[in-house]
């Protein structure tokens, strides 16, 4: 009966295939099928055959690097009806129980005899993670509190990074990626005016007799989106605010030519690419988007706070000939759109003054604390630490930036205790997530050929964190595209469930194996920086991955996601599960 490769696990699996010589990357269903073929009657025909003409040839070994592997010798001699006298049944028997005595002896786990793991939880400490984390918030712009990425205090997030790593006794090294980026050069401007004397007043000066003016609140009010252009549009230019609705209107639009479009989130037209397209094939100067249907009640208690999104430059570039638009774009709350709205319908001036340099590159930083095991596979820890521009960014994803710097601490002190790692860890944060998951992107793209042969696994930490009211939701979900990883995360969230009751019991947790093609409903999603190492490895290779999202952080997005709901608590749940995943790949 042919020997069950399945129970086997990754790593005893490829250590199979270096004692026979065969290529050692790939997931484990497609190493399973390389030993399998290896063991085919065929294979052992043509190595037998390799074999007699190997003795023939004199070939002898030399310990563990032989010349002519014991496999080979023992093949050989069954070609021979007996050896010193004794029949060939006999000689075979006695060749098999030596070879398995040995490996046995040597690497049990190879023969399906490992033990199960015993998981030993590694700790997790919340006063140091919400420290890590309130570091970062306070690297953030004085004004607009973001580390935006490409910016000065992307940069400075990184480089504290870095130190942390450093003073953890890791292997550092700062990446540093050029990448297609926009900046926000200063504080914009959007206001409103209703002329004094029955419409005929100046907005502004001496003669501004009765007039009224509406200044609406960077950050609050509104926020500027990925890769809008710039505008400068003053009252005296009586540039007029069009209502597009929904958006699904292509005369309202067509009328928008040349002015400054409102248009409702959720509509017709879904999402900010969609839109910014049709802007461009409109030919607008400007567009506003409204919340109409996102967090509403929930930050603020009458109204829908707008939120930054960014767009796909390769969907914008095409509509526009290949390069960005100079066309200003904006989100606004569902309060402020409405004052907009009926601003315009009484015949209100605009002002809208947005200054963003779009169209060149900025260096995003991808810093790295590198622990050196005895072999090069690698598992790998992330997390982004860039932010929106216009939010601190508490929970997206200072939460996981902090989350990957208590896991690195607790290792580097399992690494005091225990010594040199078998696989090599390695910890690294993302910039450039935001806008399109640019600095992973590049990392995967620079060292791919070596990721597509030793990655074992990247855990991904994005918002893995509760908010601090349980009324939101307590929920974590944790999933992965290995059936092996999935079974082993099940069990360890049951020891944890088991030895930290005090926190597993105030939180639900959600697993799912997502093992199914890219794009389909069981697949691994492509929205955060686990992404590339899914999907981006040369030769088609599908990467391993263990992603943890959080719950109940309706701030995303906002100026409103401060340290102010941090509940560092929730971090201790995937970093003590994955980190004691972690510990057993990388020491057993």
């Amino acid at each position: 009966m042919a020997e069950d490769l399945s129970v086997l696990n990754v790593a005893e699996l490829k250590e199979r295939l270096r004692e026979a010589g065969l290529p050692v990357s790939g997931r484990k269903d497609e190493l399973i099928a390389r030993l399998e073929e290896a063991a085919s009657p065929t294979s052992v025909e043509a190595s037998e055959a390799d074999a007699g003409e190997a003795v023939a040839a004199g070939m002898t070994t030399h310990g563990d690097h032989a010349a002519l592997t014991r496999k080979e010798a023992a093949l050989a001699m069954m070609r021979r009806e007996s050896v010193l006298g004794l029949p060939f049944g006999v000689v075979v028997a006695v060749l098999l129980a030596a070879m398995m005595t040995a490996v046995a002896l040597a690497a049990p786990g190879l023969l399906g005899f490992a033990k199960e793991p015993d998981w030993e939880l590694i700790d997790f400490d919340a006063t140091q993670a919400e420290a890590y984390a309130a570091g970062l918030v306070a690297l953030g712009h004085p004004e607009w509190k973001g580390r935006m990425s490409g910016s000065a205090y992307e940069h400075a997030a990184a480089e504290s990074i870095l130190e942390n790593f450093s003073s953890m006794g890791y292997q550092t090294q700062m990446h540093s990626y050029p990448v297609d980026m926009f900046s926000v050069n200063s504080e914009p401007s959007l206001r409103m005016c209703l002329r004094g004397l029955g419409g005929n007043s100046p907005c502004e000066g001496p003669l501004s007799i009765g007039s009224q003016i509406t200044e609406f609140e960077h950050r609050i009010d509104y926020v500027i989106q990925g890769y809008s252009g710039s505008v400068n549009v003053a009252f005296q230019d009586n540039i007029p605010l069009v209502d597009l609705g929904d958006g699904g209107d292509d005369a309202l639009w067509s009328d928008a030519s040349g002015a400054v479009g409102i248009v409702d989130s959720g509509g017709t037209i879904s999402g900010n690419t969609a839109l910014f397209v049709k802007a461009i094939e409109n030919d607008l100067a400007a567009l506003v988007r409204v919340n109409t249907n996102y967090n509403c009640g929930k930050v603020e208690a009458d109204d829908c706070v707008p939120i930054f999104k960014s767009v796909d430059t390769s969907a914008v570039k095409d509509a526009n000939g290949g390069s960005m638009p100079d066309i200003a774009f904006i989100a606004v709350s569902n309060l402020t759109g409405q004052s907009m709205r009926d601003l315009a319908a009484n015949n209100a001036r605009l002002e809208m003054f947005i200054d963003v340099t779009n169209g060149g590159q900025l260096d995003v930083k991808v810093p790295c604390g590198t622990l050196q095991g005895t072999t090069s596979e690698v598992v790998l820890v992330g997390a982004h630490h860039d932010t929106v521009y216009s939010g601190p960014g508490a929970v997206d994803d200072t939460s996981g930036s902090a989350s990957v710097l208590e896991m690195a601490r607790q290792v580097a002190k399992i690494a005091e205790a225990q010594g040199t790692p078998e696989r090599t860890v390695r910890f690294c944060t993302w910039g450039g997530e935001e806008e399109g998951l640019f600095g992973s992107r590049a990392y995967v793209q620079a060292n791919g050929a070596a990721l597509a042969d030793d990655l074992r696994l990247y855990i991904n930490l994005d918002m893995n964190h509760v908010d601090i009211d349980f009324s939101r939701g307590n929920s974590l979900s944790m999933f992965t595209n290995n059936e092996e990883d999935y079974d082993h995360i099940r069990s360890i969230w049951e020891v944890y469930s088991a030895e930290r009751s005090d926190v597993a019991d105030r939180y639900e947790v959600r697993f799912s194996l997502l093992d199914g093609p890219k794009g389909a409903e069981n697949g691994m999603p492509y929205n955060s920086d686990h992404g590339p190492f899914v999907y981006d490895l040369p030769g088609g290779k599908e990467g391993q991955a263990v992603v943890c999202y959080g719950s109940g952080s309706y701030e995303y997005h906002t100026y409103a996601d401060d340290m102010s709901r941090f509940n560092a608590e929730s971090l201790g749940v995937s970093v003590t599960v994955y980190g004691t995943y972690l510990r057993w790949l990388a020491w057993g």
